[in-house]
């Protein structure tokens, strides 16, 4: 699989022994930095991997943060991007599961000593069930062509 990874100063470590292992695995990694634990925005990392993601040039990506909400919340600005951050194998199983999750956002703060790489690999293994996740995934979707927050005709009102 061909995979775009990021992250800022808090969860540059990690970033690097996950592109040694996903490569080990057979995988292509793609490398956006950042390389040291120098502060930098992530906001600008999340772009460079949600942007690939968003217009397929890679099939998924990897972002790490200090908690994994910030680069989820910037991915999520994209096209065709569903980010979640994830810090256990239940919740990267289940974003994949019934969310069909592209970008995987992971908490550098908070991951600590664990190793992370079972994590990324339910993630990866997992695949998209369909059935009735598809209905909600393709809402979704209308909501970000829509782009209003509003429900439209596209949309149907939940049922009471």
């Amino acid at each position: 699989m061909r995979l775009a990874l990021g992250s800022d100063h808090r969860g540059y470590q990690i970033k690097s022994k996950l592109v040694t292992l996903l490569q080990a695995d057979g995988h292509e990694t793609l490398d956006f930095g950042t390389q040291g634990d120098s502060a930098v925005d992530y906001p600008d990392y999340a772009l460079e991997v949600a942007s690939r993601v968003s217009d397929g040039r890679v099939e998924r990506g990897i972002l790490i943060c200090g908690t994994g909400i910030g680069m989820a919340i910037a991915a999520n600005k994209f096209p065709n991007v569903r980010a979640a951050s994830c810090d256990d194998e239940v919740m990267a199983e289940m974003c994949r599961r019934h969310n069909d999750v592209n970008i995987l956002c992971l908490p550098g703060d908070l991951i600590g000593d664990r190793p992370v790489g079972d994590l990324v690999r339910i993630w990866l293994a997992t695949e998209f069930e369909g059935g009735r996740h598809q209905r909600r995934l393709e809402k979704i979707v209308a909501l970000e062509q829509n782009n209003s927050g509003h429900a439209n005709d596209s949309i149907s009102s939940p049922s009471r």
